[in-house]
């Protein structure tokens, strides 16, 4: 699958606390096409004295593409003020990632949404849609297996559906599938321009799915994961995006940041390629 490109979610890094000027250099050095960087970081490196200009000629220095970027504005809450206090911060922090050259945001449900009905979130997608898109900045909808609503890949389809806005592209995660219980036969109602990235992870067997944690994640290839039945999915949409490596181990002993990053980009071409 040559056709594939290869991103680093820099949670990967987190153990090493690097700044977000490290995470770009040690992406590139490991040979990644592109990095996810989170707003978290981007705002203690400017709030340490760096600027976006700054950072966005490091990371063109240094052939990477910033393809998404990770952030936590609850666009979707049962409160209205919360949620509008989220848009807010929502536009905010697109044209932060716009400035960068961040074509992308990820879009999961961070706020109060358990009372909420799929159909209320659609709306709330929408509205969230019509700041963003102007900003030349994508949500990808994200759902997580262990929200009390979008749980799952049949939500983030039905939620789109009833968006009514047109291409809405959907984050995919292998940990979140196995963790909402989605069923890898799901995929087949997606086709490749409706998908925005995928988070590319393994995990083991045992704790089992009810007791899982992120940081419980391993490194692909290495755990129970269906990446096989993933891997011909994508082949058979001819899917040309990106799989983003998305960890949360917490040690990774006497091994450095490059190490960790260049054996992530190996296993991922070795399931997936």
């Amino acid at each position: 699958m040559s056709h594939l490109k290869w991103a680093l979610n820099t949670s990967t890094l987190f153990p090493f606390e690097l700044d977000v000027i490290e995470q770009v250099r040690v992406a590139a050095e490991a040979g990644y096409d592109g990095i996810e960087l989170w707003v978290k970081d981007i705002e203690s490196y400017l709030k340490n004295g760096g600027s976006i200009k700054e950072l966005r000629h490091f990371i063109e220095d240094k052939d990477i593409e910033v393809v998404n970027g990770i952030a936590f504005f609850k666009w979707s809450d049962i409160d209205e003020a919360t949620r509008k206090d989220g848009l807010r911060q929502a536009e905010r922090e697109m044209l932060m990632l716009r400035d960068l050259g961040c074509k992308a945001v990820a879009t999961p449900p961070t706020g109060d949404v358990e009372n909420l009905s799929l159909e209320t979130m659609a709306l709330h997608f929408a509205e969230l849609i019509a700041i963003a898109r102007p900003l030349g900045v994508e949500p990808y909808l994200e759902f997580w297996g262990g929200s009390q609503q979008l749980s799952k890949i049949s939500d983030a389809i039905y939620l789109a559906i009833e968006s009514n806005i047109l291409d809405v592209k959907i984050l995919l995660d292998l940990f979140h599938m196995y963790t909402g219980g989605s069923e890898t036969e799901s995929l087949s109602y997606l086709s490749s321009k409706h998908i925005g990235i995928i988070h590319v992870n393994d995990y083991p067997a045992s704790p089992s799915k009810e007791y899982i944690q992120d940081s419980d994640r391993v490194y692909p290839g290495e755990g129970i994961a269906p990446s096989k039945e993933v891997k011909d999915f994508l082949n058979r949409i001819g899917y040309c995006g990106y799989l983003s490596l998305e960890l949360f181990i917490e040690n990774y002993g006497t091994k450095t940041p490059l190490v960790v990053a260049s054996e992530g980009l190996e296993k991922m071409k070795e399931v997936y390629f």
